[in-house]
């Protein structure tokens, strides 16, 4: 196990238990730093998904920063184990009803979350790279998101505008999709993009 730390809000520079995962890739400080800014520092009442969660680092900065509710979604059971433990270092006063931890599989979490109703204010989507798991998310994305709703992915390849006008029917609903921010540090490109229901759909 190694650590990382909060960057902001509330929790700052609190220590975050990073599971000895195969792939398991933290968003880099530097990464994480620039999103927030790109954000606001912060997201109160903002209801959030943190999609293959890993070390729960999106999701947890986003509490820290105020947001509403977190849903963490993430299969290995080692990495579940370490989100556990650190909101439960923070202490349930703090987190009760704010934090949910689904141990399950990131595609199936998504039909489940429809079912359920629920939509989300923001996603954060940091996918293994290789396996082509990001292309398989966009078709079940669309009916967990808000009318106005915030994307954050990161990916081995930039996203370009093209790729996105691809992308946006997949999404259904008649949203539409473009990129608010994008950049990149070194090998990771990260973007946040922005989907909106048109007002003849909403």
């Amino acid at each position: 196990m190694s650590t990382i730390r909060i960057i902001g809000g509330a929790w700052k520079r609190t220590p975050l238990v990073v599971a000895a995962v195969s792939g398991l890739r933290p968003t880099p400080d530097r990464v994480r730093e620039t999103l927030f800014n790109w954000l606001g520092q912060r997201l109160d009442g903002i209801s959030c998904l943190d999609l293959f969660a890993g070390s729960g680092a999106l999701g947890l900065e986003a509490l820290s920063r105020g947001a509403r509710e977190v849903l963490f979604v993430e299969s290995d059971r080692r990495a579940v184990r370490a989100i556990e433990q650190t909101l439960g270092r923070l202490g349930e006063e703090q987190v009760q009803g704010r934090a949910e931890i689904w141990s399950a599989d990131a595609l199936s979490s998504l039909t489940r979350c429809a079912r359920l109703g629920r939509r989300y204010d923001l996603v954060f989507l940091d996918p293994p790279y290789s396996a082509g798991v990001l292309e398989r998310v966009w078709p079940l994305l669309g009916p967990v998101l808000a009318d106005q709703a915030l994307i954050y992915v990161e990916s081995g390849s930039a996203l370009g505008d093209a790729d996105l006008a691809a992308i946006a029917p997949q999404l259904g609903g008649g949203r539409s999709l473009r990129a608010q921010k994008r950049d990149r540090a070194g090998q990771v490109h990260y973007h946040l993009l922005v989907s909106t229901v048109a007002a003849s759909e909403a």
